[in-house]
């Protein structure tokens, strides 16, 4: 992948959920909750604070992290879908 993300952005590809229901029901794509989870791939390097500081982000790569369902920029390349959102849109790093 050839994206760098600018300032405060992150780029995160989505893991999909289950393709199953607990009870063994198969759902069709438009069934499907939008994913909530990813895994950072790149980042900027930081928000510009008032005193013109680059502030680093909390996030790196590799962190999973939860998101809301519809936030971010959504972004196909080579075919693969990829998400390009601010650091803020982030609501957790899970450990």
């Amino acid at each position: 992948m050839n994206l760098k993300p600018l300032a405060d952005r992150i780029v995160v590809e989505p893991i999909e959920g289950d393709e199953k229901t607990a009870g063994g029901i198969i759902l069709p794509d438009n069934a499907k909750e939008k994913p909530q989870q990813g895994k950072v791939l790149a980042t900027g390097k930081g928000r510009l604070a008032k005193n013109g500081e680059i502030m680093p982000l909390s996030v790196k790569v590799e962190d999973r992290v939860l998101f809301p369902s519809y936030c971010g920029t959504e972004v196909k390349i080579g075919g693969k879908k990829y998400l390009i959102m601010s650091e803020s849109d982030i609501l957790a790093i899970i450990q």
